[in-house]
């Protein structure tokens, strides 16, 4: 009988020590050629900057040959069923990478697939985004492989910002690290009651790992590193005049990072509106890392294509 691959759908579908060794291979510059001779594809139903790129050059340097594949192409579940697009693409592929608008679908897909699934970016979370940050985080804090996990413990990020897929993501992946995670933002756009996952991890520290503070003055206090996100993702565009008036008070201007921690840096995912989320100020400025986050996602990418692979540090 065929064992079921290892897929990332969400960060923890790793343990901490294995999302401590993802972050290990990402260090490392020196990977074996682990997709010599091998593809990987990649279906995009959403458009895409960083991830198409960083997923493209991390594929390129295990030696392997990404296909970018256009939802038109496959129209997944229209022309075919998901799972048999999954299985006939597993008769090609090593790896199969979507970025879809339904985590729902996402599932689905991986159920089917004979090699490893990774998501690139769905409605309910971001994981390749948060190893990016996992990342950032442990370079700015001088951590070496040896130093993690507990380097990271007693750090706090403060998330200012809607409950969103990149947030969720991130909130895990700090609560396994042991990093504190403080999210602001109106009442209406926190974490819902069926973030399961997040609530279970959250609950596992005392304080908790991961808790709301709807007065954004408050959540950065004492911060390591102030997050943000744009208001209105890809899907919410007619809804982002709204999200424009209920987060009024919620941008991370010059006078925020001054209430957090004295050597706190500025994180972003990108793409920014600069004066809406964050000030131009401090998206440019000294304590922004939002173009170090971006390079990490190619090497995060890369750690995690060799973790699935079989690579181990």
């Amino acid at each position: 009988m065929t064992s079921q691959p290892r897929n990332f759908l969400e960060i923890d579908d790793l343990t901490p020590a294995e999302l401590v060794d993802v972050l290990r291979l990402s260090m490392s510059g020196q990977l074996p050629p682990l997709l010599e001779g091998r593809s990987c594809a990649l279906v995009f139903e959403k458009p895409s900057a960083r991830t198409r790129h960083s997923v493209e050059m991390a594929v390129v340097q295990l030696r392997g040959h990404p296909l970018v594949i256009r939802p038109e192409e496959i129209q997944l579940g229209v022309r075919e069923s998901i799972a048999d697009i999954a299985r006939t693409f597993g008769c090609y592929h090593s790896v199969v990478g979507l970025r879809v608008f339904s985590h729902q679908m996402l599932a689905e897909f991986a159920k089917a697939s004979p090699v490893p699934v990774v998501n690139l970016l769905s409605d309910q979370a971001h994981p390749l985004q948060a190893l990016a940050d996992l990342l950032t985080l442990a370079q700015e804090w001088k951590l070496t492989p040896a130093d993690m996990p507990a380097g990271f413990a007693g750090r706090k990020v403060a998330y200012i910002g809607a409950a969103n897929n990149v947030a969720r993501s991130l909130a895990l992946g700090c609560a396994m690290m042991g990093v504190e995670f403080c999210i602001s933002c109106p009442p209406a756009y926190g974490f819902k009651s069926e973030d399961i996952a997040l609530s279970v991890l959250a609950c596992q520290s005392d304080p908790p790992a991961c808790y709301s503070e709807t007065d954004p003055a408050v959540a950065v206090k004492g911060a390591d590193a102030v997050y943000t996100d744009v208001w209105a993702s890809m899907g919410e565009e007619d809804e982002a005049a709204q999200r424009r008036e209920d987060f009024a008070g919620y941008t991370v201007t010059t006078e925020f990072m001054w209430q957090a921690a004295p050597e706190a840096i500025f994180l972003h995912c990108l793409p920014a509106h600069r004066g809406e989320e964050v000030s131009a100020e401090v998206l440019e400025g000294p304590r922004s890392r939002v173009w170090r986050q971006a390079e990490n996602r190619m090497h995060t990418a890369r750690g995690l294509l060799a973790w699935l692979m079989g690579a181990r540090p």
